[in-house]
């Protein structure tokens, strides 16, 4: 017990001293959960291998509140994993040790700092740890600000569901937020009676008393249901003038106060190092061997919604990538990968309709090595944005599906309609967008974004659309397809998804009239098959592009600003309402006939 005195002592001494060479930080959050993380890390109760951080036992430790940077980076400089002059890195440009923790840190998980994500993210980990059976448990630190956050009731929900008995969340109850008193204040007997109407265990301790602490912890490892240890804590703890004292949020002490702090804190033996316990050594996870791709042969007389076909890639793809699974939000029955559920039960995870924790158990299982395909309305991932953003900062291979998009869905209305999809998700880093029009190019790019390195967003069709393609045909990312062309050409019309075959109905009563059009399947929205639309624009001159979202930040404004000319977008700018696909699509103006006058205005 001494010793952890002494290392928490150390602790808050890093803490202060790093964030107040920064000139920034937030010094007095990682003071009031010091006593809970220094117990957890050396008391015996955290397993963590040091030397191999991605070793599939370890524990895994989630700092939720990724403001509190201070205390991680204090904890691990302790625990051996990096050298102390590192600390005076923090903050600094090029530094690992950032404001808010990130993947350049060798002991970060996840990226945290956009509150409310954290417990989530422990789900999916917890989830592998089962799914992989084996013995890590999941820690995940909390503030108790981020607790008016949905998405951390729709962890809790998720973890009791999937009876999550390896899962550990640390609330720290230390009452004030940014501005003032959090929402309930000290009052822990409110924070207990929600945990345990979501159905965990829980424990209510003074976060400073490291009896306590060290007890709730062991109760903590032998639970029957997801454990949370409810801590009341005081912010700035240690520190007289600061602790339990508005108006500290965010502040690094000056100079001047670090001093007085200094003095307060006493003496501290900064050589002082703490020794992590180490994982049981079990050998990896077995899967399957991995088998053969067969893709489904589809009629071409028979038209199929890109939706169905995505179900059946999952299925089909399956044996190639036996590390994979499926997550929905309870629209399985129409992003159909209710197919692959009853191919596959035990690789299959339902989410319910909680779309933000969805994305954060995708993440969860993805830094533990799932490949994920997780789906859901495209019109509901808006809601889930930011853990959609926050998936890109690590580094995620995370595969996005969706089904209901655009107008062409019909009587639901306008609801259910995404038609800003193309825009937020085009905006991530790093990521491929695919968007297919018919089942062939969607079972082939299924398996493009399975292969694909890196996060990938699938925009699928509701309504059943013709087969165009030969079953051999290939969609490598980046690419296009040149549907009709000639020399004759008098302008290129571009499409995708549904208005891809708008497109192609254009092509044939222009043809009728004698003019000659180029029609592309911009399949790959980003990265964009910047050649072949470079050759278009040279030889027809004329550029008109027709999407089933709005205008702003979907394919027209992609294929403007790519080729710096100026190009005819058909989209949707009116109000949405509902209506039978046919006649939505010719009320915004995005069908055959809006596409032949078009082409005719333009000419």
């Amino acid at each position: 017990m001494e010793n952890l005195q002494k290392l928490a002592k150390l602790v808050r001494y890093f803490s202060l001293t790093m964030s107040s060479r920064a000139g920034s930080g937030h010094p007095t959050s990682s003071l009031s959960a010091t006593d809970l993380m220094v117990s957890l890390m050396f008391g015996g109760y955290f397993k963590f291998d040091l030397k191999n951080p991605a070793y599939h036992n370890n524990d895994r430790l989630i700092f939720s509140k990724g403001h509190a940077s201070p205390l991680y980076y204090a904890l691990w400089c302790v625990a051996g994993g990096i050298d102390q002059s590192e600390l005076d890195t923090y903050r600094q440009f090029g530094s690992r040790l950032e404001g808010h923790p990130t993947l350049e840190f060798p002991f970060t998980e996840v990226p945290t700092g956009s509150l409310g994500q954290g417990l989530s993210v422990g789900v999916g980990m917890a989830l592998n740890a089962k799914l992989d059976k084996l013995d890590y448990k999941t820690f995940v630190l909390l503030g108790d600000s981020e607790v008016a956050e949905g998405s951390i009731w729709e962890a809790m929900a998720s973890a009791a569901y999937y009876k999550l008995d390896n899962l550990v969340a640390i609330l720290d109850v230390n009452r004030l937020g940014q501005r003032g008193e959090t929402m309930y204040g000290h009052h822990t007997e409110i924070y207990e009676a929600k945990a345990k109407a979501f159905g965990w265990e829980t424990v209510v301790i003074d976060g400073h008393n490291f009896d306590e602490i060290n007890s709730a912890y062991e109760k903590a490892l032998i639970t029957s249901k997801p454990f949370m240890i409810i801590a009341k804590t005081l912010k700035g703890k240690g520190i007289s003038f600061i602790e339990d004292k508005d108006g500290w949020h965010g502040k690094a002490l000056p100079a001047e106060d670090l001093e007085k702090a200094l003095v307060e804190l006493g003496e501290v033996d900064t050589s002082l190092r703490g020794e992590l316990t180490k994982p049981d050594q079990v050998p990896p996870p077995s899967l399957p061997q991995k088998g053969e791709v067969k893709f489904t042969d589809y009629p071409k007389d028979k038209p199929v919604a890109t939706r169905r076909a995505f179900g059946n890639a999952l299925v089909n793809i399956y044996p190639q990538f036996p590390n994979m699974v499926a997550l929905d939000a309870e629209v399985s029955n129409s992003t159909f990968t209710e197919i692959f559920q009853k191919a596959h039960p035990d690789r299959f995870f339902e989410m319910f309709i909680a779309e933000q924790n969805m994305v954060g158990v995708a993440t969860g299982l993805d830094k533990r090595g799932k490949l994920v395909f997780a789906s859901t309305f495209a019109a509901f991932y808006s809601r889930a944005f930011d853990q959609v953003r926050m998936s890109q900062y690590a580094k995620s291979n995370i595969k996005f599906v969706q089904s209901h998009c655009g107008v062409s869905i019909g009587e639901d209305g306008a609801s259910q309609m995404a038609l800003e999809d193309l825009a937020m998700f085009r905006t991530l880093q790093n990521i491929v967008v695919f968007y297919p029009s018919d089942a062939v190019s969607e079972e082939k790019l299924v398996l493009e974004a399975a292969k694909h390195q890196g996060s990938v967003y699938i925009r699928n069709t509701r309504k059943d659309t013709p087969i165009i393609y030969e079953a051999n045909e290939e969609f490598p990312i980046g690419g296009s397809k040149v549907l009709r062309s000639s020399d004759k050409d008098m302008a290129t019309v571009i499409g995708a998804g549904v208005t891809l075959h708008e497109a192609l109905k254009a092509y044939e009563e222009l043809k009728a009239q004698g003019i000659m059009i180029r029609v592309i399947d911009l399949y790959s929205v980003k990265p964009l098959d910047t050649e072949t639309l470079k050759k278009a624009a040279t030889e027809t001159g004329k550029i008109i592009t027709v999407e089933d979202h709005y205008a702003e930040g979907g394919i027209g404004e992609a294929v403007a600003a790519k080729l710096g000319m100026p190009v005819t977008r058909l989209a949707v700018r009116k109000m949405p309402r509902s209506g039978k696909p046919d006649e939505l699509l010719d009320y915004e103006e995005i069908n055959s006939r809006a596409i032949v006058k078009a082409v005719n205005h333009k000419l």
